[in-house]
């Protein structure tokens, strides 16, 4: 046991670690714009970060499932491709907004600048989406380390801890999960 708690204090720090640098490139990603090589072009991809959320909502959903039927093997599993699929979808989503503008809500002539009779074409729906884009950035910051921290408490045999803690940050990761898709279906027509 006590090799385990060594392994998960271990574990903890890699996990602040990569909170910190997952943060650090969220917030530059927005003021520094890479140049991609001749012929490159990324633009495929926020369908594709949507459909990895989707598909982690999916995999969140069944691995509760198989955790309420007692089927812990499967639950592992199934944890273990939903935290992949998440890695996957910040390495290429980082990527993305590294290398093209920002879209905005409402921008239909999608020249970068709102006007104002784009401000009022979209009416209050800007301010819906807006909302909601908020709640998702900001609880995907803040739940970061705690599914970092959940995974590891049952990764090292902790399963009390785990199972207080997962009880309230599996509803928090399946509703960014889940406002991910939502936020990409509003803004599609802007892309």
């Amino acid at each position: 046991m006590e090799k385990n708690l060594q392994l998960a204090r271990q574990m903890n720090i890699w996990a602040w670690a990569v909170t910190a640098a997952v943060l650090i490139l969220v917030g530059m990603m927005r003021q520094v714009k890479i140049a991609l090589p001749a012929g490159w072009d990324l633009s495929f991809l926020p369908p594709f970060h949507a459909t990895l959320n989707a598909l982690t909502a999916v995999v969140l959903m069944a691995a509760y499932y198989f955790i309420k039927q007692k089927n812990v093997k499967a639950h592992r599993r199934l944890i273990y491709v939903a935290i992949g699929l998440s890695v996957l979808f910040l390495l290429s989503y980082v990527a993305y907004h590294f290398t093209n503008p920002e879209t905005l809500y409402g921008d239909a002539n999608h020249d970068g600048i709102l006007s104002s009779d784009e401000k009022a074409a979209v009416g209050g729906s800007r301010t819906f989406y807006l909302l909601l884009l908020l709640s998702h950035i900001a609880l995907a910051a803040v739940i970061l380390p705690f599914i970092l921290f959940t995974f590891i408490r049952g990764f090292t045999g902790q399963v009390e801890r785990h199972r207080r803690m997962a009880k309230w940050v599996f509803p928090l990761w399946l509703y960014v999960a889940v406002t991910g898709p939502v936020a990409y279906y509003m803004l599609m027509p802007y892309y």
